[in-house]
């Protein structure tokens, strides 16, 4: 296959095509793992008030160190409703309001409180244990901007900041399907020359872990009338992922019937290994990807085109692939012609991540590379990638 294109060229070119999807508002409830369109601001002061930091007494740095008298009690949820008389103590929990005229909090288990006056043996300084007004977040600062995916944390930030509805990217449609004559469904009897059809689940699962609603389309028999109703439907989608039926055989038909039905091939063939038969196009707004049959060859190509691609469509600011930082654990062979994927497992260290290749690295092996949790990439050049040298990874 001449003219491969490199990962960066060709991911460079997919992204180019990712056109942004619309927007919607969704509440809180409904945000988790969406993208923000619009930055989120504050609705207020976080904290909206000067609140204790932990359970003491509010005092004036200037009366300490001393005993007090105890003239306030403040519990949270309560506004501290009178000032702080010279020369006294309030009382406070965590989070309650720091009663005017009061500059530091000084922590129950460093104070005694006896008969009404508790005693302070050490000096404190203003703003001691005092979370000050607006110090998490001022109104109408951003909380998240726009092209944020939210998370847990995020989602926790924006309640706390008041905000109940946030504008986000629609979640992109996807369709995935299959062809081959071969496949069957798991679970169902196998005939001479049958095997267990995989892959859409395999892709589906990615996919709807970067945003997607995920159709799944019948498997398709070598055939092109059927090729043609199947793919026809999944034209519709925002994004149409086939697996199989890409490469130069009598029954590769996806790239033929794509092509009758008005999409145009942007490329085909990338230096990678495995996946190098992966074909890209577009018609219209839609995305297509046709994927290599053999199942590791899917799952390189889910996670480096595809699944960035969809978040690029819901307007994340860094779509990928996010590669992390690990050190070999045995010398690797490089490929002159292709980068690679090795499919390892993580070792935790004090330094770093050490990266141990799995055995059984062939693109069917699908069940092997269970095993494994990080995806290695291996550059393409000459020689041997020594013991201990640096390599990014990807984890899945």
């Amino acid at each position: 296959m001449a003219n491969l294109l490199t990962i960066e060229v060709a991911l460079a070119r997919i992204l180019d095509r990712a056109q942004p999807l619309p927007t919607e508002s969704v509440t809180l409830w409904e945000a988790l793992g969406r993208v923000l369109a619009k930055p989120a601001l504050s609705r207020i002061d976080l904290p909206p008030f000067p609140s204790s930091a932990m359970d003491g007494f509010a005092v004036r740095a200037a009366d300490t160190p001393g005993t007090l008298p105890v003239a306030i009690r403040i519990a949270a949820g309560k506004p501290a409703s009178e000032m702080l008389p010279t020369g006294a103590a309030a009382a406070i929990a965590t989070g309650g309001v720091v009663p005017e005229g009061a500059d530091a909090v000084v922590p129950i288990e460093r104070a005694g409180e006896s008969d009404g006056r508790v005693e302070i043996s050490e000096p404190l300084s203003k703003g001691a244990h005092i979370r000050p007004r607006g110090g998490d977040v001022e109104e109408g600062a951003v909380v998240a901007g726009a092209g944020t995916r939210l998370g847990a944390a995020q989602i926790g930030a924006l309640a706390a900041a008041g905000i109940a509805q946030v504008t986000c990217s629609v979640r992109p449609r996807v369709a995935v399907l299959a062809t081959g004559s071969e496949l069957r469904a798991p679970g169902e009897p196998l005939e001479p020359g049958q095997i267990f059809e995989s892959n859409r689940m395999m892709i589906g699962a990615i996919l709807a872990a970067a945003g997607a609603d995920v159709e799944h389309l019948p498997v398709v028999a070598d055939e092109q009338e059927a090729h043609r109703e199947v793919l026809a439907q999944g034209l519709e989608a925002d994004v149409l992922v086939t697996s199989g039926g890409v490469s130069m055989g009598p029954h590769d038909l996806v790239r033929r019937v794509t092509a009758e039905l008005g999409v145009e091939e942007v490329f085909w063939g990338v230096a990678v290994k495995p996946g190098k038969p992966l074909v890209f196009g577009v018609r219209g707004a839609t995305l297509v990807f046709g994927l290599p049959g053999n199942p590791v060859s899917c799952l390189v190509g889910s996670l480096l085109f595809a699944a960035p691609a969809l978040l690029a469509r819901q307007g994340v600011a860094r779509p990928g692939p996010a590669f992390e930082a690990g050190r070999a654990a045995v010398a690797l062979r490089r490929n002159p012609h292709r980068d690679e994927f090795v499919r390892a497992r993580r070792r935790f260290e004090d330094d770093g991540v050490v990266l141990e290749p799995i055995p059984g690295q062939e693109s069917h092996m699908i069940v092997r590379a269970a095993t494994a949790d990080a995806l290695v990439h291996v550059p393409r050049g000459t020689g041997e990638i020594p013991v201990g040298a640096n390599l990014r990874y990807l984890t899945f």
